[in-house]
């Protein structure tokens, strides 16, 4: 009686077939999981213009209270720099913003003529709730007052990440 032909896969082969049936299960999950910057949700050309346009009243309002706030200390010269949001691509849901700012304070040494310069920087997170819809975030944000908004689900403003911050 003859065997029938059997055809062995090379060691290769087999360890690809491994690798794909562990991990093509689990690629949906990944997808789902995909985070990206607010600015490029739903889509770059619609996210960008409408972040941008938040980031900027932000930036206005900060200008507002800087004098009188965050602005007296040692680091008088408070800039903000980038306000960004991360966004689970899935559902729309904001996980973490960050608004950063830099600032120096100079002085001269009488005795050397050398400027010495202390140059920060901060990352300050935004007091957001746990799965925020960016749509509504955007829409507070959009408000006359939008560092003085008060943040969907939460009793705290934009405002007041700054000041645990700063």
């Amino acid at each position: 009686m003859t065997q029938p032909f059997r055809y062995a896969r090379p060691a290769a082969l087999q360890r690809i077939a491994l690798i794909a049936a562990v991990l093509l299960p689990v690629a949906p999950a990944l997808a789902a999981d995909r985070y990206v910057d607010a600015c490029e949700f739903p889509d770059q050309v619609a996210g960008w213009e409408r972040f941008r346009r938040v980031e900027a009243a932000l930036v206005r309002g900060f200008d507002g209270v800087c004098g009188d706030t965050f602005c007296e200390g040692e680091y008088a010269n408070l800039q903000p720099q980038r306000f960004r949001c991360s966004v689970q691509a899935s559902s729309g849901t904001v996980h973490e913003c960050i608004w950063t700012f830099a600032g120096s304070t100079a002085r001269v040494d009488a005795q050397t003529g050398e400027v010495e310069v202390d140059a920060r920087s901060w990352a300050c997170r935004v007091p957001l709730a746990d799965h925020t819809p960016l749509a509504l975030l955007l829409a507070t944000l959009e408000g006359p007052q939008p560092i003085d908004a008060v943040l969907p689900g939460t009793r705290l403003t934009v405002y007041d990440g700054l000041t645990a911050c700063l």
